[in-house]
Parts: structure tokens; sequence; C-alpha cells
């Protein structure tokens, strides 16, 4: 597949707070890109109708920790066939609330999969595609808690414990260090306004370099 679009997801830990900013994101993107370019915006796990029900399945249900990387990939490859796929080598640009960091972050890191693993499925599932930019919005714990706490009713993620997300944090960071030429790290204790005019610095550099 020949890629002429542009593909950016969001991540971080369950109260970060990227969910917040993704329609501004895509309002943003959809302003400022032809009229002729389409912005699709997404989820994982989810996206498709078969990765909406595998989402209910391991939002909700427990299983054994492989089980749940296994079919987390799975969804991610229905979710790249049949959404991420074609809309890249159309030219539009795809919008995802999270990919395969998050796999890393919250089986890796998280429930301490084998990382090894995890590469072994993403040069399977992915070999030739990343993100052209990993937006992590970054918040202490005990923020991310606070949030969650006044929040609707939690899925089995984010009812773990403590420790569980500040492993899943540290990864992300981790991945962060590893990957910097795409990942870009968002303070996600400033206010909106201010993240928003992070948000439009980086969001113009892309736009510019596809613009060269």
């Amino acid at each position: 597949m020949k890629q002429t679009g542009k593909f950016i997801t969001f991540e971080g830990i369950d109260g970060a707070g990227k969910s917040t900013h993704i329609p501004y994101v895509v309002d943003y993107l959809r302003q400022h890109l032809p009229s002729e370019t389409k912005v699709v915006a997404s989820r994982e796990p989810g996206g498709t109708p078969l990765g909406e029900s595998l989402r209910e399945i391991l939002l909700q249900q427990n299983m054994h920790l492989e089980t749940e990387a296994l079919l987390m990939f799975a969804s991610r490859r229905e979710h790249l066939a049949q959404i991420i796929e074609p809309a890249l080598g159309r030219g539009d640009w795809v919008i995802s609330d999270r990919f395969t960091d998050a796999s890393f972050a919250y089986q890796g890191g998280g429930r301490h999969l084998s990382l090894d693993k995890l590469n072994v499925l993403e040069q399977w599932v992915h070999p030739h595609l990343q993100p052209d930019m990993t937006l992590l919005f970054d918040v202490p714990l005990e923020v991310a808690r606070a949030r969650l706490d006044a929040s609707r009713a939690l899925d089995k993620f984010e009812k773990e414990k403590a420790d569980f997300f500040e492993n899943t944090r540290n990864e992300y960071l981790r991945r962060a260090a590893q990957f910097p030429e795409r990942f870009r790290l968002i303070d996600s204790t400033q206010s909106i306004a201010d993240i928003r005019l992070q948000l439009n610095g980086l969001l113009d550099n892309l736009l510019l370099k596809r613009s060269v």
C-alpha cells in the first residue's frame, strides 16, 4: 500500500484527558486541510463492527493475559484492513484513539507481558506502518485517578490498582524516549487552552510537511 495520508494517534493512561482533545484536533484538521482530504476519526479497540464487538469483551471480561493481547491485535488487524490502510491510501488523515503503543503500555507495562511477544505481534500485524505522530497525554497518577473517580462507570482497566497505572505510564514514557521522532509529550495538567495552543503548533508543523 502506498501511503499518502497521515496517521495521528492519541495515547495516555485512563484519566489523562486525551479524549477531551480528539474532537478539537479532528475539527482543526478539517478546517486546514483541502476539502477533498477527509479526516477519519476512529478508536481502539474498536473502529469496525468486529472491533467494537471485541471491545465490549476486552473491556468487560477477565481473561488470560495472552488472550487479551491477541484479541487486541486481532481487533487492530481488522481496524487496519478496513479503516486505516484504505484511508491512508486515499490520501486521507486518520486520527485514532489508541494504537499499538497502548498494547505495550497496558499489556506490557501494566500486565507485564513480555515485550518480545508484543514486538512479534507488532511485526506481524503492521510491519511497515507506524503513526506519523503520536500525542502522549501525560499526567501524574493521582490526577488521572481523581478524574476517573468523577467520571462514568469504569471498565476493567480503569478499575485496576495504582501500581498497574504507574507501570503503564512508565512504559508509555519509555516508548516516548525510544521513539522521539514520532512521540510528542503533552503535559495534560495544563489548562485546555494551553494544551490546544500546543496542539495547534504540532498540527501546523505536520500540515507544513504535507505541503513541502
